[in-house]
């Protein structure tokens, strides 16, 4: 690696280059004025929450994950059990074991994003521990162990007969394959996606970094397909054929009036999920998701601008639609008070992240 490489391998560059990286506000500044004229044309800054009325604020902050697993199919998501704060771990795990929940298991907090506060629990002990210094509600459910991940944007406008996938993400896990000879951590240093997120796997893994993998093996060092945890995001749209459209539609269909938003899947391999097979729905997200197709690092900033607009506007054609219909916007008071207890839930989730 000559001088220059070194300098661009450095985590500084790294993120200048490569727009992914950037924080929120720097990669939607320059189009908040299309939000502000949005809200202006629906005289009002929280319209939103009529997107999807069965579900808190319309999914655009602060909704209950629990309260969202309550209205999809039980046969499209993994067994969860569900916990209040304060919790006594054994307690979770007698109600884990009372549940039929098999290790490994995942903990999360019942609102969150961006993958804060989710953990891999493998024995009883993480699952103690987990609750132990639980700062929110949670949930722990059973780790899907289909080893593909998939985000599909799915929309459809109040009264019309079939919906359609606006944007399909595909995600590689951060994984690394070992030579015999270099460490975890040596070998981390040497991938630019890794070194962005290290001192968040340094955590992680702790002693294991020492460890040397034999020539070959691949190791995937973050297991969960989230871009704030180092997944890799593709931009599969093109994938969107009419047999998968008719599988999304028919299972968005049996979410009670959900019209806009993000299905995170876990799935065996696409053909059997085409044909609505080995497949799992792990997390739905409302008006708050984001189109992630556009994290594929192939894309432009303004490819990305374009498809976030894009999204918008049927945002706003949504909520429109169904205000006419008698869904309510919130209120000025209301909107703010979302907006006062995201920054509450942030500072707690950014406490169970450490």
């Amino acid at each position: 690696m000559n001088s220059l490489q070194r300098i661009l391998h450095r985590p500084f560059f790294i993120k200048l280059l490569n727009w992914e990286y950037w924080s929120f506000n720097s990669v939607y500044l320059l189009i908040y004025p299309v939000w502000i004229l949005l809200c202006l044309r629906a005289r009002s800054f929280f319209f939103f929450a009529a997107s999807n009325p069965s579900i808190k604020n319309g999914g655009f902050l602060c909704e209950s994950k629990k309260d969202i697993i309550a209205i999809i199919p039980p046969q499209y998501h993994p067994p969860t059990a569900f916990f209040s704060i304060p919790a006594n771990g054994d307690m979770v795990v007698r109600d884990l074991k009372r549940a039929g929940l098999q290790f490994p298991l995942i903990g999360k907090p019942n609102i969150g994003g961006r993958g804060r506060g989710v953990k891999v629990l493998r024995d009883e002990a993480d699952v103690r521990n987990y609750a132990r210094t639980a700062y929110l509600d949670f949930h722990i459910q059973e780790f899907v162990p289909w080893k593909n991940e998939a985000g599909i944007f799915y929309v459809r406008y109040p009264g019309e007969e079939k919906g359609r996938i606006t944007g399909i993400v595909g995600k590689q896990f951060l994984s690394v394959t070992g030579d015999g000879k270099h460490t975890l951590l040596q070998l981390l240093q040497k991938d630019k996606r890794a070194l962005m997120y290290l001192p968040s796997l340094q955590k992680i893994h702790g002693e294991r970094m020492n460890l040397v993998l034999p020539p070959g093996e691949k190791m995937i060092v973050s297991p969960f397909g989230n871009h704030a945890r180092g997944s890799k995001f593709l931009d599969e749209s093109h994938l969107a054929d009419e047999a998968l459209t008719n599988v999304m539609d028919s299972i968005c269909k049996m979410i009670p009036e959900f019209y806009f938003g993000r299905l995170d899947i876990r799935y065996d391999t696409w053909e059997a999920m085409k044909q609505g097979k080995n497949f799992s729905i792990i997390e739905v997200n409302g008006a708050g998701a984001e189109p992630t197709h556009i994290y594929d690092p192939a894309h432009s900033i303004f490819f990305a601008w374009k498809e976030i607009v894009r999204h918008w506007i049927i945002l706003y054609r949504i909520s429109r639609m169904n205000h006419k219909k008698g869904h309510r916007y919130l209120s000025w008071r209301e909107g703010i008070a979302m907006f006062r207890e995201d920054r509450e839930w942030s500072r707690k989730l950014a406490a169970m992240t450490e």
